[in-house]
C-alpha cells in the first residue's frame, strides 16, 4: 500500500494503521479510492466513479467512510459550492500484522488487505503481459519478475526487507527531484512503474 505521491514532493506523511482504520479500509472500493488519490491526486467523487468504473452515490459513500477515520480529505483549495474535492491524508501507510494479534476484527481486515495487495500484484502483471508484445523492447527487456530462496532467520529477513525498502526510496526521491526540474519539453520516457516488495517464509517439511 505504499504509493508515491503525484506530484513530486519528497517528503513522506506516513500513517500507522489502528485497529479502526484497517477494518474500515479492508473494502475493495476504499482500497481502489485510497490507492487513486494517492497516485492520481486529488479528485471529485464523480471523477474517481469514471476513474473506477462504479457510481458517484457509492464513490461519495466510501470516501466519507475513509474520511472518519483521517484517511482521507477534502481539499479546501479546490471546492466550490456543492463540488467537494477530495484528497489522500498521508502518502502510504504502515502497520505491523502483530500489532492486531489481540483484536480478532482487525487481524481478519489485514489479512484481508494482504491478500488484496496479492491479488492487485497479480492482476496488473496479467494485464502487462496482455499487451507487452505491443510495447518498446527497452520497456520489455526493463520490466519483469525474479524470485530466491534464502536461508534467513527473522532478523536478517526484516534487515533485507528494510535494505530494500531504502533503495525504493531513493529512487522515489531521485524521481521527484527530476521531476521538479524537467524540461516537459525533453521527457524522457517515464511511465507510473508498479513495484511490489515481498519476502516470506517458505512453508515445506524441509526446514
Amino acid at each position: 500500500m505504499e504509493n508515491q505521491p503525484p506530484d513530486g514532493r519528497t517528503e513522506q506523511r506516513r500513517v500507522d494503521l489502528d485497529a479502526r482504520q484497517v477494518r474500515v479500509l479492508a473494502h475493495p472500493l476504499r482500497m481502489r479510492l485510497l490507492g487513486s488519490l494517492r497516485v492520481d491526486g486529488p479528485a471529485t467523487a464523480t471523477a474517481l466513479a469514471e476513474r473506477l468504473g462504479t457510481n458517484t452515490g457509492a464513490t461519495s459513500y466510501h470516501l466519507r467512510q475513509l474520511a472518519e477515520v483521517g484517511l482521507v480529505a477534502e481539499d479546501p483549495d479546490r471546492g466550490s459550492g456543492r463540488q467537494r474535492w477530495w484528497q489522500s491524508a498521508h502518502d502510504m501507510s504502515h502497520f505491523e500484522p502483530t500489532d492486531f494479534d489481540e483484536d480478532p476484527d482487525a487481524r481478519a481486515a489485514v489479512q484481508w488487505i494482504q491478500a488484496d495487495q496479492v491479488r492487485l500484484m497479480g492482476e496488473l502483471a496479467e494485464r502487462w503481459m496482455a499487451v507487452e508484445h505491443h510495447q518498446s523492447r527497452a520497456w520489455r527487456d526493463a520490466a519483469g519478475m525474479s524470485d530466491l530462496v534464502l536461508p534467513l532467520a527473522p532478523d536478517r529477513l526484516r534487515a533485507l526487507n528494510d535494505d530494500l525498502w531504502a533503495v525504493l526510496m531513493r529512487y522515489r526521491d531521485e524521481a521527484a527531484a527530476e521531476m521538479r526540474h524537467r524540461d516537459d519539453a525533453e521527457a524522457p520516457d517515464v511511465k507510473p512503474v508498479h513495484v511490489f516488495l515481498a519476502g516470506f517464509p517458505r512453508l515445506d517439511d524441509r526446514w
